[in-house]
């Protein structure tokens, strides 16, 4: 997937926060450790960093949300992370993304925090980011 076409699929999904551009995608493919998981119109974007690994974004074209490809792109995320070693997962989401957030605790992430007033509202308030965590240790203990 392009940088291209995922800024077109990031803008049709985000206001805040704001979408990313080409530009940006390209940046982040070019840094070390990033991976891109994706579908035909979504993708999860991650990057690894010793044992852990961050969601850095996670988009699925609204035309087709709510058919199981972000929770299918999540599970690319964790296999991909757990190959390389890694035992934890994070994620931030904003606090009003309840669809979001429903979806990362079904796939077992736990709430760890919470950056207050993180994100830029377009139209009004300030919105805080919830980040989450997930262990993958016992996995890749396992793995061996």
């Amino acid at each position: 997937m392009t940088p291209e076409r995922c800024a077109q699929i990031h803008a049709a999904c985000f206001t805040m926060p704001r979408p990313w551009s080409a530009t940006e995608f390209a940046a982040l493919f070019a840094s070390k450790g990033v991976f891109l998981c994706s579908v035909k119109q979504g993708f999860a974007l991650g990057r690894i960093a010793g044992p852990e690994a961050e969601l850095l974004t996670l988009a699925v074209h609204p035309d087709i949300q709510r058919q199981g490809f972000a929770r299918h792109l999540m599970m690319d995320f964790e296999e991909t992370a757990r190959i390389s070693s890694v035992t934890d997962l994070f994620l931030e989401v904003a606090a009003n993304n309840s669809a979001a957030i429903a979806l990362y605790a079904s796939v077992g992430f736990n709430r760890a925090g919470q950056r207050k007033d993180y994100y830029h509202s377009p139209h009004g308030p300030r919105v805080s980011a919830l980040v989450f965590r997930k262990l993958t240790g016992d996995c890749v203990k396992n793995a061996d």
